[in-house]
């Protein structure tokens, strides 16, 4: 049996595999942006992953499949809901640079 940090190694590296995919498929895809359904940030297309209706951008996405894979959850509203006061942060950041950039 795996060890956790094994398994978190081994989704870090499937992962990071999976946006590097993305860039050689897309190039665009690194530009482009969304904001993430999880964090609540303005990410990277790449590498990002739609579960459920909800779209998560890379790093969630780690978070996610290394949360299934230690059974810390079963479904994505699990995660989303624990990353409720991360995604807060993340549209009160978006709106902060909204306002400078207003006042340009």
């Amino acid at each position: 049996m795996k060890s956790e940090k094994e398994i978190v190694e081994e989704m870090q590296a499937v992962v990071e595999q999976m946006r590097l995919d993305d860039i050689e498929d897309n190039p665009d895809s690194e530009i482009e942006t969304f904001g993430c359904d999880c964090c609540g940030k303005e990410k990277p297309l790449a590498g990002s992953i739609e579960y459920e209706g909800y779209r998560l951008c890379n790093d969630c996405v780690l978070l996610a499949e290394t949360g299934f894979a230690l059974n810390k959850f079963s479904k994505i509203e699990d995660l989303i809901n624990a990353m409720e006061d991360k995604r807060l942060e993340g549209l009160c950041d978006i709106l902060k640079q909204e306002e400078a950039k207003d006042k340009n």
